[in-house]
């Protein structure tokens, strides 16, 4: 045979590097935008709308001065041929007032509560010319009402109001029973009537519009998800605005509105601004609740590499025997790890291989491999299968660094050297994204957002590095917060 002598009279072989598989400068790809659903908050105190009903419905609701011809009516007795009177009819002057309490704006759930408190004082004067009493009456005015919002994002209100006599005006006079109770509703109806009007226009008060304008503004905005490894931004625009109703909780309106936005993840270079557009007219907003953003999870392939060499440098160390060939000594110089096609890594080792076997000679160079690593969905670690040789070198040569990377302990210890738990890049760039968006105040407004669930999506080999997509998915609430 040949070979064996070529191989002596070489003494230490150095064979032309075998050709390095392409490398692929793929880009991350583009992230797909989201659908996100904020919540807008708005809350107002009802302290407000009691002190506004309070200044417009006057203290004194009416007043009476007013003369009855007949307050007590005659007697008659029955005679037999006819009733005849036998005291005359009394008359009388009334005077008096009728005041409120302090009106009382309260509630619980969707329910509106409005109670007002009223009181009269009458006096009967010169009844027959002589007698004079005071009569007293009380009642409640009550309203219980629902909220809605109008097309100019001004609230409403929908009030179903009533009164009940807790003590009906009147008095025992001369054993007869005065009443005024028609006299009272009628003016009690008008009181009813004013606080139906006056309410909505409170509400209006609350300057919900002036409020929602800033949140509105406020939420085009463009966030610092990490500075680096690799810097990204999350992009929103706001697109829709509903009323998702409200609630009374203590003394405290709260008006739960949604935003429909549209959210961008970006990597590398800041995005421009999301120009923002006039508030829109209310409209259903018929996403779940929830921020919704990607954060991109990036391993530079110079981690890989020390870990491979490493690795290999510990199989060398327990020894390491070539078919063929018998036990060798290695030594590894370097690991070069980069991206190639079919979603695969390149990795290119250089090595000095020694055969015990005198018959053979030493040879360095460097031969390359190729590996598909792969992760579970939603799993964070990466792991290697399919590794293979790039490629043959001259066959008709016995190239040692080719039949060290081809045998199956190599290539297996370059597999477990390839697998990369992210683990750790991921919770530090949760972190980082958390601790990014978290809360901020802008002017009065305040922003506050929390990651609640993550997932995972399928690894992608990038010229950049190997590039773990993360799904975000949390809460996101812009309140006025004035300073």
């Amino acid at each position: 045979m040949l070979v064996i002598p070529v191989l002596l009279a070489a003494g230490c072989a150095r064979h032309a590097p075998a050709p390095a598989p392409p490398r692929i400068e793929s880009a991350i790809a583009p992230f797909p935008d989201q659908t996100s659903t904020i919540v807008v908050p708005v809350t107002a105190r009802l302290d407000q709308l009691e002190r506004g009903l309070d200044l417009r419905t006057p203290r004194v609701l009416w007043t009476i001065d007013e003369h009855r011809d007949k307050c007590v009516k005659g007697k008659r007795v029955d005679l037999g041929i006819g009733r005849v009177k036998v005291t005359p009819d009394l008359g009388c002057r009334l005077v008096g007032q009728v005041t409120r309490g302090a009106i009382r704006v309260s509630g619980k759930g969707q329910r509106l509560d409005v109670t007002m408190p009223v009181s009269a004082v009458i006096h009967i004067r010169d009844v027959g010319g002589v007698l004079s009493e005071t009569a007293t009456a009380r009642a409640i005015v009550h309203a219980t009402g629902t909220l809605g919002i109008q097309g100019d994002w001004q609230p409403r209100a929908t009030l179903d109001l009533a009164y009940d006599w807790r003590e009906p005006p009147g008095i025992e006079i001369a054993g007869q029973r005065i009443t005024f109770t028609s006299a009272a509703d009628a003016k009690l109806k008008r009181v009813v009537a004013r606080l139906e009007r006056d309410l909505p226009t409170e509400i209006a008060k609350l300057d919900l519009r002036r409020q929602l304008n800033g949140a509105w503004r406020h939420g085009f905005t463009v966030i610092e998800l990490s500075k680096r490894n690799p810097p990204a931004w999350m992009r929103v625009a706001p697109r829709a605005l509903g009323f998702g109703g409200y609630r009374i909780d203590g003394r405290e309106l709260r008006l739960t509105l949604a935003a429909d936005a549209l959210t961008q993840t970006f990597v590398g270079r800041r995005p421009a601004d999301p120009t923002p557009v006039p508030l829109p007219a209310p409209s259903r907003v018929a996403g779940q609740p929830g921020l919704r953003f990607f954060i991109p999870v990036l391993a530079d392939y110079a981690q890989l590499e020390p870990v491979v060499l490493r690795t290999l440098r510990k199989l060398a160390a327990k020894g390491i025997t070539l078919t063929g060939i018998g036990p060798v000594d290695v030594d590894f110089g370097k690991v070069t790890v980069y991206a190639t096609t079919d979603n695969r890594l390149a990795v290119g080792v250089t090595a000095r291989v020694v055969p015990r076997d005198r018959d053979f000679p030493a040879t360095s160079g460097q031969a390359w491999l190729t590996a598909l690593p792969y992760n579970e969905e939603n799993s964070q670690l990466v792991q290697a299968r399919d590794v293979q040789l790039a490629a043959d070198t001259d066959s008709d040569a016995v190239d040692l660094i080719v039949s060290l990377l081809d045998a199956t302990q190599v290539q297996q210890a370059v597999a477990l050297a390839l697998r990369h738990d992210f683990a750790p890049d991921y919770q530090r760039v949760l972190a980082k994204a958390q601790a990014a968006i978290g809360a901020r105040q802008q002017g009065d407004f305040f922003l506050s957002t929390t990651v609640d669930r993550v997932t995972t999506g399928r690894l992608q080999v990038t010229g950049a590095g190997l590039f773990l997509p993360v799904r975000a998915e949390g809460t996101a609430r812009i309140a006025y917060r004035p300073k």
